[in-house]
């Protein structure tokens, strides 16, 4: 069967009529193995990644290129000692910049290990493990295609901030009409300046330098506070009590909503505070069955969780 290629856009209609034509030409005995190349193939790939996708996959080459492959700032001290504590070898891979696809790439490069060895000289090895302090992309369409409502006029609080993956998927895939971080770290703040005036996002995104102890105002307006993996490689327990204190008592506008990883019942349990969890916020059940992705990572979303302040 010979295909003519209109050189000419079509509408859907148009576009939908051409294609039901062709099934249509098929012969019987092929029309099956076609049917299941169309529903298996990742050809399609290129067509269902819209702008924002290819936007926020700039950016975070563009990060890539400006930060060594773990990722991490030789002034964040306390974190690569909390690494290099782990009981079990850890490596920090950034998930909003490396995707598995990457990882792979640079495993085969010889640049990156999946593995280490047991016994040095010895075929032996185990899986290492990896840590990120990012949400990767499939996470940052969860978070805001599903798990958080219509953010139109809303505040998004991402409690540090790090290399601004949040912001930037707030600024793509949400309506929020103001998107903070909070930053202690300068390396990290010009890392996200830098996107930020490239990609033209000042008009909606801010980055404060700024131990969140010191910013109650912002909180007090937030209407979503987000938390990913915040205190516990970059504060001493007692500093992280100290936030987390500062944040239950300043985060009490009734009805917003605190995003965190891990929960906040996994974070708390390690820390002597006062927080009565039952008094602040109530959880909010995610279905993560409806994200239908094919790079849906159902382990890590089962990471994220909901609370609405009560």
């Amino acid at each position: 069967m010979r295909v003519v290629l209109n050189p000419v856009s079509m509408d859907f209609c148009s576009a939908r009529l051409a294609i039901l034509s062709v099934l249509k030409g098929v012969r019987a005995g092929d029309l099956p193995r076609l049917l299941h190349w169309m529903k298996t193939t990742s050809d399609f790939n290129e067509f269902s990644s819209n702008n924002d996708d290819v936007v926020l996959r700039n950016i975070a080459e563009d990060l890539r290129h400006s930060l060594p492959t773990e990722a991490m700032f030789v002034s964040e001290h306390f974190a690569i000692q909390k690494l290099n504590q782990q009981t079990k070898p850890t490596v920090h891979i950034d998930a909003f910049l490396y995707d598995d696809d990457c990882i792979d790439a640079l495993c085969e490069e010889g640049k990156m290990s999946r593995n280490y060895c047991l016994a040095c000289g010895s075929h032996r090895t185990a899986p290492l493990e990896f840590i990120s302090h990012s949400f990767s992309l499939m996470e940052l369409k969860f978070l805001y295609q599903h798990v958080l409502p219509d953010l139109t006029g809303k505040v998004v609080v991402d409690v540090g901030s790090r290399l601004g993956a949040v912001l930037f998927g707030g600024y793509f895939y949400s309506s929020a009409s103001q998107i903070y971080g909070i930053e202690m770290n300068a390396d990290f703040c010009q890392l996200q300046e830098v996107v930020i005036k490239k990609y033209h996002l000042d008009d909606r995104i801010k980055v404060l330098k700024a131990d969140i102890c010191t910013q109650a105002s912002v909180l007090h307006n937030a209407d979503v506070i987000v938390m990913n993996n915040v205190f516990e490689y970059f504060l001493d327990r007692s500093e992280q009590a100290r936030s987390w204190e500062f944040i239950s008592q300043n985060v009490r506008k009734k009805g917003s909503l605190l995003v965190t990883v891990p929960s906040l019942e996994k974070s708390l349990s390690y820390l002597q505070v006062d927080i009565q969890l039952n008094q602040w916020v109530e959880a909010i059940p995610l279905d993560y069955d409806i994200f239908l992705e094919e790079d849906a990572d159902r382990e890590a979303l089962e990471q994220i969780s909901l609370y609405k302040i009560i």
